[in-house]
Order: C-alpha cells, then structure tokens, then sequence
C-alpha cells in the first residue's frame, strides 16, 4: 500500500503516458471493474489501467515497477485464486484489447488478450475455423492460454498452448518482444504453462483448425458407483474425437429436468465430439447405454453453442473452495466415495469433477512446454461453495478430506484450478528440473519479482535452487 501522495504522483504519471483510461476509487465505473469472478475477492486497486494496447501495457509495467507497486493482471477474471487484481496497488485491466487477425488461407490468428474464449471461438466459426480453449466463454484467453488450456477439443488438438506459435509480451523492464519456437525461445517455453510469472502478453498467433461436424451437449444419468467409473473407463476408450466433463453433484434446478430430481446426485456430463457427426453419434452411445438418462440434450449443434452461457452469469459471484489433482483411474470405491461426500454435505454447491485427458496432449513431449503431466489419465477439481467465512472452515475440511481420499499418488496440479496454494502448491504444479528451469528464466526477464500476483515462481541467482 502506498500513500496518498505517493500515488497521487504515480497515477498522474500513468495517465500522461497512456492512451486509456486509468480509474481509480471515485469513479462512477471503479467498483464494476474491480470485481473479478469470485465473491470472496474484494480488493480495491490503487488503480486499474484500461489498457488500449502494448504501448499502454508497457506504460503500466513501467511505473508498476518503478514505484514498487503490487500488480496484478486481468484478461477474463476467472483466476481461482483472484490474481486478477490486488489490494492497494495497479491493476493492469486488458479486457479493452479486443483486436482479433484471422488468416484463413493461413490457418491462423493474431488474438488480443482481452478477448474472451467464447468471443475468439464464435469468430472463428463464422469463417470455418475452431480453436480449443477451455469450457466457459467469459473466461479471457490471456490467462487460459497461459496455464495451459484444457477444454474440448484437448483430446483431438490438445491444450491451448499446444497451438500456440508467437506471443507478444511485455516483460518486466517494459520492454515488448516477440516470443516464439526461434525468438526468444527459453521466454516461449515458459509461457506454455509457466502462468504469468514472465510479462504481460498482449496477444498471441495460433494455429487453427477446420471446423468439422460437432457431436455435443449435456448428458445427465443418475449418479451410482457403476455409472461413473463406467463413464470414465468409456470415455478414456473413446476416440480422441471425444472430450467430456464428469460433475458428480447435486442436480441444478433446470427447468428441463424433472423435479423429483432436483438435489439428487447425479452424473452432470458435458461431451464434445468434433469430426464425421455420425461417427460422433456412436463414440456417445456407450456413456448414454450406462443408464436410462435423466436428459439428454446431446446433439448436433455448433461448436460455440458450448460457450454460450445463461443470462445474469457475470453478476454470480459465488465463494468457492477447490483442490485440483490428478488420478490413474477412478475405481467403485472412490466413485462411492464422492457420493457419499456430496450426500453428506449441505453446501449450495458441492461436486468433483473429472475430465479424462490423454490423446493429443498427451502426445506432446513432456519436456516441450514448461506445462507438466502431461501424461496424467484424468484430471479432478474437487470444489464446494460457502455461505460466510462462517463456513469456510467446514467447507475446506470437505473439500481436503474428499480430495484426501480421491488421491492415488499420481503426481501434479492444473495451475488454472489451483487456488492460491503458495509454494506448496507451485511445486505440486511442477517436476523439480521444470521448476528450477522456470526460475532461471524468470530471473532473466523478471529477476525483481515484479509477477508476483500468480502462481508464483520467484527468480534465483545463479548457484542457487528453488526452494
């Protein structure tokens, strides 16, 4: 935190050399744009600078670092652990940058990184192209691409990053580079996967692909031990065409889903099946011949229709606890075991998710990207909501004791899901010799530690290991 004098001088300095706006406490829209997607974050910033592109960016990075202030970097707000933004000091906010560069004959596209998932995906389609981020379309790409990126397509494209070529970024000495497979290459490892911990990337070129037929939707069955470790074993067998997320929960409320059913637990699926639509059709056939389905809204549709989300959805600011892990395999007894869990809790939400992975991502070598195990079968998210701080206590004893008793030793953390773990966490995220590699680079572009609100990984000198 700095006084109000000190920030008065820094403020008016940011305001000279940017083109966008720089709000700060006061203003009519201050509050809206402070807020990131979960309840429990209530920072207020110094300031938030309405970034209109590099040159902003690196204005903002340039008085960060020069007033020794805590910054923090917002594409989508959706970061677990709330590192959109930060308490007393700047917020550099990208959800201005918007600009999308679409080559068709090329297959690729220059993205801003204050665009969102579901902004790129429904651009692209309109030329016949799709790209694999995530599974929600508010999420901004700016902080997905960076962690990893695991959505839909991750089985038959792989991560996000996997189709990354060049990013554009904005390190610590205000400075823009262009990093990619020849140009700054050390920099472009450790951004596929390595979080923000290296600059402020402005935007970034894929690679895109055809837009096929698109199999996909909501398959809801009734939650027992056989439904879901058949459901995961049949998703693993199927082709890399199909992608799916498992939530064993309670069932929402849906209009379109009985009432006798509403608070059961239940199987809450979302497949995605991209290539010959019938194919599609038949790859699904065994998840629905598990059970008699509860509903099935599984269909051919358009790709971006998994993006769209329900009206209202940014003014839901739920408190969330989470655990991220990965398993071998989901057995009867731990199937039981989540639904035992779910049944025996009474918060608003409560759920584990799984999502078989293997296929494309799992092809690329571990040692291509600072992203880490890649090899993992299923990645889960154990995660429960809360009412008050309260509750909090109660719920993360839920949440740890379930993931506890999930855990079969398989090693690792998805960064994107992890909430802020600290360095236990950081190195749950990453092997030793990835971490260490990923601290040597960050000592050459950010040897201050001024990308510190993240998943944080602080730079060495030489001689010396991460702890």
């Amino acid at each position: 935190m700095v006084d109000a004098v000190t920030a008065t001088a820094w403020i008016d300095d940011l305001r000279e050399r940017m083109a966008g706006r720089v709000v700060v406490p006061g203003d009519a829209d201050y509050d809206g744009l402070r807020i990131v997607g979960l309840g429990q974050i209530d920072a207020r910033p110094a300031a938030i600078a309405r970034v209109t592109g590099a040159a902003d960016v690196a204005a903002a990075v340039d008085v960060a670092r020069r007033n020794r202030l805590a910054l923090a970097v917002r594409s989508g707000g959706h970061s677990g652990a709330g590192h959109g933004t930060v308490e007393g000091g700047l917020v550099i906010d990208l959800r201005e940058m918007k600009r999308l560069e679409i080559d068709a004959d090329a297959m690729t596209a220059w993205a801003d990184t204050g665009l969102t998932a579901g902004e790129v995906v429904g651009a692209l389609a309109e030329r016949g192209l799709v790209l694999g981020f995530g599974d929600t379309g508010s999420v901004g790409i700016g902080g997905i691409t960076v962690g990893g990126g695991i959505g839909y397509l991750v089985r038959k494209h792989g991560l996000t990053i996997d189709n990354l070529l060049a990013a554009d970024i904005v390190t610590a000495d205000g400075q823009l580079v262009r990093a990619d497979i020849d140009t700054h290459p050390d920099l472009f490892w450790a951004i596929r996967g390595g979080g923000s911990n290296f600059g402020v990337a402005t935007r970034f070129l894929y690679r895109l692909y055809p837009a096929e037929d698109f199999v996909g939707g909501m398959l809801i069955l009734p939650a027992t031990p056989a439904t879901i470790t058949g459901f995961i074993d049949a998703a693993r067998a199927a082709p890399e065409e199909l992608s799916v997320i498992v939530n064993v929960m309670p069932c929402p409320p849906m209009p379109f889903v009985p009432a006798e059913q509403h608070g059961r637990t239940v199987l809450f699926a979302q497949l995605g099946y991209t290539g010959d639509a019938d194919a599609g059709e038949q790859a699904v056939r065994p998840l629905r011949e598990l059970a008699e389905p509860i509903v099935d809204m599984v269909k051919r549709m358009p790709y971006p229709q998994m993006f769209v989300e329900p009206e209202g959805g940014e003014e839901q600011r739920p408190m969330i606890h989470e655990q991220t892990l990965y398993l071998s395999a989901v057995d009867e007894g731990r199937a039981q075991a989540i639904i035992v869990a779910c049944e025996a809790s009474d918060a608003p939400l409560r759920a584990v998710q799984l999502r078989p992975l293997g296929g494309a991502m799992a092809r690329v070598p571990e040692d291509a990207t600072a992203f880490a195990h890649r090899d993992a079968p299923i990645m889960a998210v154990v995660v429960s909501f809360y009412e008050s701080d309260e509750t909090l206590a109660e719920r993360k004893k839920w949440v740890r004791d379930l993931a506890a008793a999930l855990d079969d030793g398989t090693p690792g953390a998805y960064i994107n899901f992890m909430m802020d773990d600290g360095e236990a966490g950081v190195r749950r995220a990453y092997p030793a010799v990835k971490l260490e590699r990923l601290a040597r680079i960050k000592s050459r572009y950010d040897p201050a530690n001024l990308f510190r609100v993240n998943q944080n990984v602080p730079p060495v000198e030489d001689g010396e290991r991460p702890q």
